[in-house]
């Protein structure tokens, strides 16, 4: 059973455990407790297994304070188990229903967490527990207000021996795109970050983020590693640097330094918008409990996906929370626009699913999109482009799906369904396509070209189609890929919508996407 190693590693020294039928132990190793608890009951004593040879008490203290205060610890080395008592059911509880969908990590080894058979945990007369005693004053110390007394712990030398305040972030499994905002969203929780660099490396999103104190890297490290940023994807790993400090030369989206905002963008671009900045604000959240730990299931920061920071409170909002993945699409040019076009248009920002064109206001459609995060990434990126002379306007729907029309009923082509289309760009988990998403610009991004096609055949396609060509580059390294500058934004958009899968020849067709370059 569960809990019938603790007499055993109780070995030949007194313990007890006190449960409605106080069981106890003697130095017995043949004696069991006999609690009457079912394993399945609720109990602020939580049963871990598994745990490393080498763990800390810190660190198995760490994995119960997001749900709440953590009173008392037992570890039993000998057995790879441990026994954590919380502050209240309610945190032991929400602890377990959080652990059962997302198995938790010590030192990259997966951690079970159980109710005990025992209500309460009982440790005064065991030896060797000064230090777990004291490593629980510590993390509480780690409380909002308190923070002063773990940095002096810190400056001691007690609980984080030479730990860098930089760490290492490398996120696999890059579902949503990542972005240098949304980790600094994360990371804030856990206290003030300095710097944030972002890049790639080996086919990997990896980044480096600076805090003030080796404290919060720390903590942030111990809560953070092997948890997922959006549900089931963008898991986080993280070590620590072998830096001690960043230098961050440009203030963009591919590095930050919170700390000077006068520095420029690169590329002969002025500094960073003050609002913009004020995003950001100038103070990390010192330990909160990271939102999603109780009751959210398997994750961690966003369920619904990608969020957005409000610039007035400087804290996490999820707009698509709603769930709702249908768009309401109006101010459309009726004469121009098609389903096919909406399709194209707003499958740059996630896989559409349906398209319905009003009958009787044809200025007005309805966008089904894949989920609500890609219903919300298509907003912040189209609402308020211009699109066949008109500028668009893009919010939920309060439709949660669009019909098909019934059998016989007369449609005029209006309705589409494109559930099955092969032109989706998102349906394979990890693609490159959620690591390119921009808004629209007027330079376009081709691919899929084949050796035979020229820089010529290229931009008389474009021009014979009626789009301006301003410049046009292959990439160096990669002749199946380009960029060509247009005219203006808008027939960039018009472009994307015109020749994204044009029929080049030799089995490839042509891929566009807006592209964050310029030539």
């Amino acid at each position: 059973g569960p809990d019938e190693l603790l007499s055993s590693t109780a070995t030949r020294r007194p313990f007890t455990m006190n449960d409605s039928t106080s069981a106890t132990a003697d130095g017995n190793d043949n004696k069991k407790f006999k609690g009457v608890r079912s394993p399945c009951s609720p109990s602020r004593v939580l049963h871990l297994r598994q745990i490393p040879s080498d763990v800390t008490e810190t660190e198995v203290i760490l994995l119960g304070l997001p749900f709440g205060k953590v009173t008392n610890l037992l570890i039993l080395k000998g057995k790879s188990q441990a026994f954590l008592e919380m502050a209240s059911e309610e945190a032991a509880i929400n602890m377990v229903n959080y652990c059962t969908s997302a198995t938790p990590h010590l030192r990259s080894q997966p951690v079970y967490v159980q109710y005990s058979n025992h209500r309460e945990l009982k440790t005064d007369n065991l030896p060797n527990q000064a230090s777990t005693q004291a490593a629980l004053q510590a993390v509480n110390a780690m409380q909002p207000g308190n923070m002063a007394t773990a940095s002096t712990l810190e400056a001691e030398g007690g609980l984080f021996p030479g730990h860098s305040p930089v760490l290492r972030i490398i996120v696999e499994n890059v579902f949503y795109p990542v972005t240098l905002e949304v980790l600094y969203q994360i990371f804030s929780k856990f206290g003030l970050v300095l710097k944030i660099i972002i890049f790639t490396r080996n086919n990997q999103f990896q980044a480096l983020l600076q805090y003030a104190d080796p404290v919060n890297a720390y903590y942030a490290k111990m809560a953070l590693n092997g948890r997922n940023i959006y549900n089931a994807c963008c898991t986080l790993h993280i070590d620590y640097s072998k830096l001690t400090s960043l230098k961050v030369k440009y203030n963009n989206e591919k590095s930050r330094d919170f700390t000077r905002l006068d520095l420029p963008a690169g590329g002969g671009q002025p500094p960073m918008d003050p609002a913009i900045a004020s995003t950001f604000g100038t103070q990390g959240v010192i330990f909160q409990p990271y939102v999603g730990a109780p009751g959210f299931g398997p994750v961690m920061y966003f369920p619904q996906g990608p969020v957005s920071t409000s610039a007035a409170s400087g804290r996490m909002s999820n707009p698509s929370v709603s769930g709702n993945s249908v768009l309401l699409v109006s101010n459309l040019n009726p004469d121009a626009i098609t389903p096919h076009g909406l399709f194209i248009l707003f499958g740059v920002y996630g896989d559409v699913l349906r398209v319905k064109i009003m009958f009787k206001k044809k200025e007005n459609a309805l966008v089904q999109m894949a989920d609500a995060t890609q219903a919300h990434l298509a907003i912040n990126n189209l609402n308020g482009q211009k699109l066949y002379g008109k500028l668009i306007r893009a919010t939920l729907s309060k439709h949660q799906t669009i019909q098909l029309p019934r059998e016989g009923q007369e449609d005029h082509g209006l309705t589409k369904d494109y559930s099955n289309s092969p032109l989706h760009r998102f349906k394979k988990p990890g693609s490159k396509n959620f690591q390119n998403i921009f808004p629209p610009s007027s330079t376009l991004h081709l691919s899929n070209i084949p050796s035979s096609v020229s820089v010529d055949d290229l931009k008389n396609l474009f021009a014979t189609t009626g789009f301006t060509v301003k410049a046009f580059r292959f990439f160096q390294k990669d002749c199946k890929m380009a960029l060509i500058q247009l005219g203006s934004v808008e027939e960039a958009v018009h472009a994307l919508i015109e020749l994204h899968n044009h029929d080049l020849g030799e089995n490839h067709h042509l891929r566009v996407s807006f592209s964050k370059s310029t030539i």
